[in-house]
Order: structure tokens, then C-alpha cells, then sequence
């Protein structure tokens, strides 16, 4: 059975606020990283591609993460504009898997959340050319080293990166029943100004 008991849990009619629930009560037991989720994305021959990133905010509406842009995945999702991501927390027996459309943030989040990193962090984003080809990691900290000169203590964010916020069109809560038994809610909609759908599915 699920280490959280709730008989009321799937009554909440706001999936976004279900989610900040489900992940409020990981990041009490989680010993690391409760805001990782799984990525998945295509490449151009439709190959799938997943990776973990920090899911670092929840939105009224949609989930936000960041990134270098001229990644990989960064690639894939500006080809595509269209990703899927699972939340697992195996310390609560829960997951909730998305599916939806995804964009670049145009507003001041981006340059907000690179402002709040810490200062190495920064530097480090503007040295990596995420995803590419390294010769060696000595000459990447060679690089950083350099940058840590010329930026100085207060690096402004690099053009080529920034948020990317997803919107769904389908969440599905599952929760962990004895036997095998699960609980799954699937909230669905059509298009993104649709209303819900919301189904149990079967386990």
C-alpha cells in the first residue's frame, strides 16, 4: 500500500494542484532531487530520447524547466513542440505521467531563476556546449576558469539559455494498491482551452 493515506486525494478537481500535493508530500521523504522528472522528447528520424532534468516550477497552468537551448533535447523540443515527462517518487509508491506541447519562456522567468543560481552554476552555463562533442574536461576547466575572469560576480544569461514551459494535455496520477491494484486518474483534454476529461483507468 501507499506510505500516504488519503481516501480523498483524488477528489482535487485542479491537476496542477494535485501535482504541487503529490510533490510537496516527496519532498518530505525524498533524499534527493523530489523535482526530478524523466524527459522524453524525438529526434528528427523520431527516435525517442529521455533524460532526467529539475522540473523546478509549478505554474497555475504549466511546468517549467531550463535549459541550454542548442542542446540536444533543447533541439528536439523546438523540432518537435512536443515532449512527455514521468514524476516517480518511490518513496511515497507514486508517479504522474505528462503529456503536452511545449514552448520557450518569452517573459522574465528565465532570466529571474538564472539569477537566483548560484554564481558556478552560471559560469558553468556559459562554458558548456551542452550535448556536444568534449575533448577533454581538463580544457572545459580551463574554459570556465577563463570565464570566471571575464564575467566577473554577476554573469547575465547567455542568450541560448532559458525556460521551457509545457502545457499539458494529459496528467495521469497513479498510486501505489496492494496486490498489484493501483489507482490511476487520467485528466485529458482536447486542446489547450478545453475542459477536463477525468477517467479511472484500469491498473
Amino acid at each position: 500500500m501507499s506510505q500516504i493515506e488519503d481516501e480523498n486525494i483524488f477528489s482535487c478537481e485542479d491537476p496542477f494542484e494535485l501535482y504541487r500535493i503529490w510533490r510537496k508530500q516527496a519532498s518530505a521523504v525524498e533524499i534527493n532531487d523530489p523535482d526530478a522528472v524523466a524527459l522524453a522528447t524525438v529526434d528528427e528520424n523520431g527516435l525517442p530520447n529521455v533524460r532526467m532534468v529539475l522540473l523546478r516550477i509549478v505554474e497555475q497552468d504549466g511546468f517549467v524547466f531550463f535549459t541550454n537551448y542548442t542542446s540536444a533535447k533543447g533541439i528536439e523540443i523546438v523540432r518537435s513542440g512536443k515532449v512527455a515527462f514521468v514524476s516517480h517518487w518511490k518513496s511515497i509508491r507514486r508517479q504522474i505521467r505528462v503529456r503536452g506541447l511545449i514552448s520557450k519562456d518569452e517573459t522574465s522567468l528565465s532570466e529571474e531563476y538564472f539569477n537566483q543560481r548560484p554564481l558556478e552554476s552560471r559560469i558553468g552555463a556559459w562554458a558548456s556546449k551542452q550535448s556536444t562533442v568534449l575533448d577533454s574536461k581538463e580544457n572545459l576547466v580551463k574554459k570556465i576558469d577563463k570565464l570566471r575572469v571575464t564575467l566577473g560576480e554577476s554573469p547575465a544569461k547567455p542568450a541560448f539559455w532559458g525556460g521551457f514551459r509545457i502545457k499539458p494535455i494529459e496528467i495521469e496520477f497513479w498510486n501505489d494498491g496492494a496486490y498489484r491494484i493501483h489507482d490511476r486518474f487520467l485528466w485529458k483534454r482536447k486542446c489547450l482551452n478545453s475542459e477536463w476529461t477525468i477517467n479511472r483507468l484500469s491498473p
